[in-house]
């Protein structure tokens, strides 16, 4: 560092230290949390089933016996207390922020828990949004978690970048539906991860069909899929395909996401599983 240095890498031109080392922006989490994994689960645009997926691969490894937590990063739209079934608003101690807990014992922090109504807007600019989901790392008591999911919102801007750049992000699952044009907008959450140097664990496939409860025939309501080939042409070996489901939907809004069962996740939660702990 030079002597005069003003700290304002901008108006200076010296070549120190300072600016040719990349700096880290992680920042540590509660002193009283011991995270193992943190996964967080994008999509490009909303209304893809992103929360439902995550609440899903959630419950299947807390059915394995693992400790798991959610951040709900969504801050804007936060939906994971509700399919959840939690209410109430969330309370401090000493040591932080405590989460509120599920019935089979997933931890669970969202802004959803900490307002006055559940029906109350955030209507707040995207800095503040930030700060509240770094608040969400690093004042939060999750304890001793094999696995974090965050929930992210959908896009690539200020909660991605911050929870990309903040978190010790271990990789990412993608959700998205059969649309072409989602297609398209899946690639930018490709994109970004790489940008950031962040693996892409899996793409998942929502909406991808409904089968005929008379006839069994297999239905692809939004168009063929191409969920394989943009699996194939990115090297992302993990892929599962979610059909349209009532009883899924049912389960989330009435708040009982627990007690659905998704075979169809199986296959990927413990690929996940797998890859995750050879990392």
């Amino acid at each position: 560092m030079a002597n005069n240095c003003t700290h304002d890498c901008s108006t200076c031109g010296q070549s120190c230290a300072e600016r040719s080392t990349p700096q880290s922006f992680l920042k540590p989490a509660n002193a009283a949390s011991h995270i193992g994994k943190v996964i967080a689960v994008v999509s490009g645009k909303g209304g893809v089933g992103k929360s439902s997926v995550t609440s899903l691969l959630a419950t299947h490894l807390a059915r394995t016996g693992k400790k798991v937590a959610i951040m709900d990063a969504d801050i804007t739209g936060p939906s994971i207390p509700k399919a959840f079934g939690l209410h109430g608003r969330l309370q401090g101690d000493a040591q932080g922020m405590q989460p509120a807990v599920s019935t089979l014992g997933i931890k669970v922090v969202s802004l959803n828990l900490l307002t006055e109504n559940e029906t109350d807007p955030v209507v707040w600019r995207g800095p503040i949004i930030a700060g509240v989901v770094e608040q969400f790392w690093t004042e939060v008591v999750y304890g001793d978690i094999d696995y974090l999911f965050v929930d992210m919102p959908p896009g690539t801007g200020d909660v991605p970048l911050t929870v990309f750049q903040s978190l010790p992000v271990d990789g990412i699952i993608i959700v998205t539906t059969p649309q072409e044009l989602v297609g398209m907008i899946v690639e930018k959450s490709i994109n970004m991860a790489n940008l950031m140097k962040i693996p892409v664990l899996g793409l998942i496939e929502n909406m991808s069909y409904y089968t005929c409860p008379h006839c069994g025939e297999r239905l692809e309501m939004f168009g063929k899929s191409r969920v394989a080939d943009v699996a194939r042409e990115h090297g992302i070996s993990l892929c599962a395909r979610m059909p349209l489901d009532s009883e899924l939907a049912a389960a989330v809004d009435e708040g009982e996401v627990e007690s659905y069962l998704a075979p169809y996740l199986d296959d990927l939660a413990d690929a996940l599983e797998h890859v995750l702990t050879k990392k």
